[in-house]
């Protein structure tokens, strides 16, 4: 079987997957992301370790690279990662020769986009706003069946609209932007503080350790009942909402689809939101407001999306072309229309992600 990997990396794991055509996600590997002040070489080691691992020895037809950053439109170069040392590197090309195999570069909420858009929660949608919650927040537009990218290929950094001025400070360089009230980042760090003045069972789970406690385990409490973890979850959720109210009056899409690690709480994180984006919506009152679901392919979604770039780029020539717009093909139908996603056009059958998978961010 020809193998292609998909490669999500963001700002504290990098996971890489096997992909079939169908969409289906046949084995993973883990690495952890040194994070954004170590070298460059650092985080393309852990990117190399993951690959190789998935690979097992295996000849690879292609990557592709869903990256926490600013991917520039020829799809070559990461110009800017709040959470990863990549400022204007030519990513692909280096990964590409490092790796022996052609690689695909996009940015890792396109990558989410594309890959629900094509088998998840946004198939069969005229249009879809797609938002991803991890370390930080991605967003991607999907109009169409296209991704809307930008004129420089940037589009969709909706994490870093500024939502509270003078507010907190965030890794961008700005301050009071939206993934600094509602991420990973932000959860664990609502719960820290809860942990001072209230009993809860984050405390033993971190072994007294707050400056251990990281969001799975958030999750995991919130889960179990938890009062503290629960209240972090809903105070997310609002912002989550107030963040969506803003770009459903700018883009009015006909669903609004949220995945990354954040969102294996479900209803728990959806349920806070969708009360906050009927609040906060222009014209609330003469209006259906969108609907707000879970991403169907869950943490995976980067990896299956970045993998279906990798395919298009083999018979394309260029993954932007395929699908960047710059092709009359739409994105969820460049596979397709050559028989390589017949099963995914119908929905693919995907093994179930396994708890590390689902809670992991």
């Amino acid at each position: 079987m020809v193998l292609y990997v998909g490669v999500d990396v963001g700002g504290t794991k990098v996971l890489a997957g096997e992909v079939t055509r169908a969409g289906v996600v046949l084995r993973t590997a883990r690495r952890t992301t040194p994070g954004r002040r170590v070298s460059v070489e650092s985080v393309e080691d852990a990117l190399t370790a993951a690959v190789l691992d998935v690979a097992g020895g295996r000849r690879i037809a292609g990557v592709g690279l869903a990256a926490a950053g600013f991917v520039d439109a020829a799809g070559e170069r990461v110009m800017f990662a709040p959470h990863l040392p990549w400022a204007g590197e030519p990513v692909r090309e280096r990964l590409s020769r490092r790796w022996g195999a052609p690689v695909a570069l996009d940015n890792d909420a396109n990558c989410a986009a594309v890959a629900e858009s094509a088998y998840g929660a946004a198939r069969g949608a005229s249009s879809a706003l797609v938002v991803t919650l991890g370390t930080g927040i991605g967003g991607s537009y999907v109009l169409g069946g296209e991704v809307v990218r930008g004129a420089q290929g940037m589009a969709g950094e909706f994490g870093h609209m500024r939502l509270v001025p003078d507010g907190r400070a965030c890794e961008c360089g700005m301050a009071g932007c939206w993934e600094q009230y509602c991420s990973g980042n932000a959860l664990v760090r609502l719960a820290r503080k809860q942990m001072a003045v209230e009993p809860t069972v984050l405390t033993e789970m971190c072994d007294g350790r707050p400056d251990r406690l990281t969001g799975p385990m958030v999750t995991a409490a919130a889960e179990s009942g938890d009062l503290v973890a629960r209240q972090a979850y809903a105070a997310v959720g609002d912002w989550l909402g107030i963040g969506l109210g803003a770009l459903t009056s700018a883009l009015d899409p006909e669903v609004v689809v949220v995945g990354g690690g954040v969102s294996a709480a479900g209803d728990r994180l959806l349920d806070p939101a969708r009360v906050a984006l009927a609040r906060s919506l222009v014209g609330a009152a003469h209006r259906q407001p969108p609907r707000l679901v879970a991403a169907r392919l869950g943490p995976e979604a980067g990896i299956v999306g970045a993998a279906l770039l990798a395919r298009a780029a083999r018979w394309s020539g260029s993954a932007r072309a395929a699908l960047a717009g710059r092709s009359a093909v739409p994105a969820t139908r460049v596979a397709a229309e050559r028989g390589d996603y017949r099963a995914g056009v119908r929905g693919p059958r995907r093994r179930r992600p396994g708890r590390g998978a689902r809670g992991s961010w």
